[in-house]
């Protein structure tokens, strides 16, 4: 899939991994084959984050929780329903495709087990410090996360960056629109060098600018 959908593994010094997001259902082949990059099997993944409850980063976590043996995903609290039940995050109906799709049956996954839930602010242990930022709009309970360590910022859906450029999620997929543009602007205030997107190639150079200088530009054309 290239970098179209993007899944990200942070490693421990003992040699474990935490997974964040498992890619559509049939994503968990490839994600067995960028392990095996690294030097990993599934069996060193001991935890596994779904930034949000869509299809394209939920579908493949049923699969892999049983590839990996763990007992189930971590998740934001107000996604952890849908997580459960394998239920799509609601639609914007303010937007006519979004209500369009929302009346529409399909664009669940199937359901996982939720083993713990996330809150803003809080910081994980993994690979030495993962802070989740609570960014709600794409779905209630969407996450960007931060690795401090590398001042590494995955956006999650906050912001995609298609084909090498920003651009802010399509409306229809979101739960609220206005509210995805309103917290993504969290992510401009934050310190990091690096920004990983699940959609789309990472920024490594100037990259909290470049991000700040999307979100200005968003904002004026909005």
């Amino acid at each position: 899939m290239g970098d179209f959908i993007n899944s990200f593994a942070v490693l421990e010094d003992d040699g474990s991994v935490t997974l964040i997001d498992c890619g559509v259902k049939r994503a968990p082949a490839s994600i067995v084959k960028g392990l095996a990059h690294l030097g990993k099997d599934p069996s060193d993944v001991q935890s596994i984050i779904v930034t949000h409850a869509h299809s394209d980063h939920a579908g493949g976590a049923a699969t892999m929780v049983q590839k990996t043996g763990v007992d189930g995903v971590t998740v934001h609290a107000d996604d952890a329903d849908f997580i459960r039940s394998g239920s799509a995050a609601p639609r914007d109906a303010s937007t006519r495709l979004g209500a369009i799709f929302q009346r529409l049956p399909g664009g669940g996954f199937p359901p996982v087990a939720v083993t713990s839930v996330l809150v803003d602010g809080e910081l994980i242990d993994a690979g030495g410090g993962l802070r989740i930022h609570h960014t709600p709009g794409h779905s209630p309970g969407h996450i960007s996360l931060m690795h401090e360590p590398t001042k590494t910022l995955i956006t999650g859906d906050a912001i995609w960056n298609m084909n090498a450029r920003m651009s802010w999620p399509v409306a229809a997929f979101c739960t609220s629109y206005r509210q995805n543009q309103q917290t993504a602007h969290v992510l401009g205030e934050l310190d990091y060098t690096v920004a990983a997107f699940t959609h789309g190639p990472e920024i490594r150079g100037n990259a909290r600018e470049q991000v700040r200088g999307f979100l200005q530009r968003a904002t004026k054309g909005s």
